[in-house]
């Protein structure tokens, strides 16, 4: 049995606080059955020193993006720039991108024209786009069908959002991830949404350093607690964790076809 960790920030992980190094991020990874880990940017400034901390590790790869909240912060983001990085053969998906007027209201024009760019990039590349929504159902939804981002693919990752939401997103070639929020007492709709998701649409993150998964909820989260997120969604779905890690390591590879598993 093992897993794929389909989305985490590997290098925002304060190591200092866990009193670790780098490299036992990967030994607890390994000893807790996790394959594979994408690390996702979310800052075109920040990408080179992302990639630097992990290149030397084959279970690893990348994505490059502009997350929406720090869209106009960034002072290297041009089309032409995200294009550049985003060749990269290391890099496997353009992101994470999306809308977030839950935190950012000020510049939803801003994360409008960026989402666009970045499927673009995707449909040029050829490489799925991971998409981060919060309180931006209807406009995330319309800006997909409108850049067609059907034929580049993607994800909804770290989904917190409806079943409609869901069901539009798959109708758009789009999977669903889901992150340890899902072990939260709290998340009652998305437990609902998970227990009717076709398991071969789903696939499990942790969105590292955030977001820990119980029993580690309050704690810094790593990538060796996505085992916890694969035991829930067994739960809930009445399978085998075995299920869920066999189809949600196939689903990631046939969404990230350039991962190197």
């Amino acid at each position: 049995m093992r897993f794929v960790d389909s989305h985490c920030h590997l290098d925002r992980i304060d190591l200092e606080k866990e009193k670790i190094d780098f490299g036992t991020l990967f030994e607890n990874a390994q000893a807790n059955n996790v394959d594979h880990m994408l690390c996702v940017a979310i800052s075109l400034d920040q990408f080179p020193a992302m990639v630097e901390k992990s290149k030397d590790y084959n279970n690893v790869s990348f994505s490059c993006g502009v997350h929406p909240l720090h869209v106009g912060e960034d002072k290297n983001f041009t089309l032409m720039d995200l294009h550049e990085l985003a060749s990269d053969q290391r890099v496997v998906a353009v992101g994470e991108t999306g809308l977030d007027y839950y935190y950012s209201k000020d510049s939803i024009a801003e994360q409008q024209k960026a989402f666009a760019h970045h499927i673009e990039v995707g449909n040029k590349l050829n490489k799925p786009i991971i998409v981060h929504t919060r309180d931006a159902r209807e406009d995330t939804i319309a800006i997909l069908k409108e850049q067609n981002a059907d034929k580049c693919r993607g994800v909804l990752h770290c989904f917190t959002e409806s079943w409609e939401m869901a069901k539009q997103a798959m109708d758009l070639n789009f999977y669903i991830s889901i992150s340890g929020i899902v072990t939260f007492k709290s998340a009652a709709e998305l437990q609902d949404v998970v227990r009717k998701m076709p398991l071969d649409r789903l696939l499990i993150e942790t969105d590292s350093p955030y977001l820990a998964p119980v029993p580690y909820r309050g704690k810094q989260n790593q990538p060796a607690y996505v085992k916890h997120v694969a035991e829930f969604v067994a739960q809930l779905k009445n399978i085998s964790v075995e299920e869920v890690a066999e189809q949600t390591t196939q689903n990631f590879k046939d969404l990230f076809t350039t991962a190197k598993l």
